[in-house]
């Protein structure tokens, strides 16, 4: 067991969750929850003030954006911190994704406390650490990941999520451009991108797929 505290930023956006993880966490003689968060950029801001070692993360904290786009920009920002994503959703593409974009831990809301203390510390001692039961999940689709991996939701980068999910929600090419500092036609370019590598033709089908994935949640 460490020999200094661990110290943890929580991130989720119901106040019950976050009062209840924060209680389980500080309870243990090494652990201490230095800063919490309502949603993601929230949790981005706090990071950055307290650089913890580590960040735990809800992947759905509407209405910001996605826990996955934050993650992703987290450890691009802030290499330095642990990325532990908590989660209710048993879903391998958003498991293979966070694992391929530097997240450290991937845990299911039902875990037994001991495992979430488990994983918190295998994190910190520079390990990895998936919720046993999405284990399969792993293996299966890095097996697979030649035949599953060539199109689709593992093949979008941070920005193509970012610009995905705005689109989903309603913003023109302009506002999207605004919003996230780039060209008309930085933007159109990553909507083509997006398009071909989902397989769709038109926004209709793309907030359909924004949906099933939760990302506008």
């Amino acid at each position: 067991m460490s020999s200094r505290m661990i110290r943890i930023v929580l991130a989720d956006d119901h106040t019950i969750v976050r009062n209840a993880l924060k209680m389980l966490l500080n309870h243990q003689p090494d652990i201490e929850v230095v800063g919490t968060a309502a949603d993601s950029q929230e949790a981005y801001e706090v990071v950055s003030r307290l650089k913890p070692d580590i960040v735990m993360l809800d992947i759905s904290m509407p209405p910001g954006e996605s826990g996955v786009i934050a993650a992703g920009r987290i450890h691009s920002d802030f290499p330095e911190v642990k990325i532990i994503m908590l989660t209710m959703h048993a879903d391998k593409e958003y498991l293979l994704y966070t694992v391929q974009n530097g997240v450290s831990g991937y845990l299911l809301k039902n875990v037994p406390e001991e495992e979430l203390i488990e994983a918190v510390h295998t994190v910190y001692a520079g390990s990895d650490y998936i919720s046993k039961e999405m284990v399969p999940h792993l293996v299966d689709g890095f097996v697979n990941r030649h035949e599953e991996g060539k199109s689709g939701y593992l093949t979008l980068r941070e920005r193509e999520l970012e610009v995905l999910t705005l689109i989903a929600r309603g913003y023109g090419n302009k506002e999207i451009g605004e919003k996230l500092f780039i060209s008309v036609k930085t933007v159109e370019s990553y909507r083509a991108k997006i398009m071909n590598k989902l397989g769709l033709r038109t926004r209709a089908e793309l907030v359909d797929y924004a949906l099933k994935k939760k990302l506008l949640q």
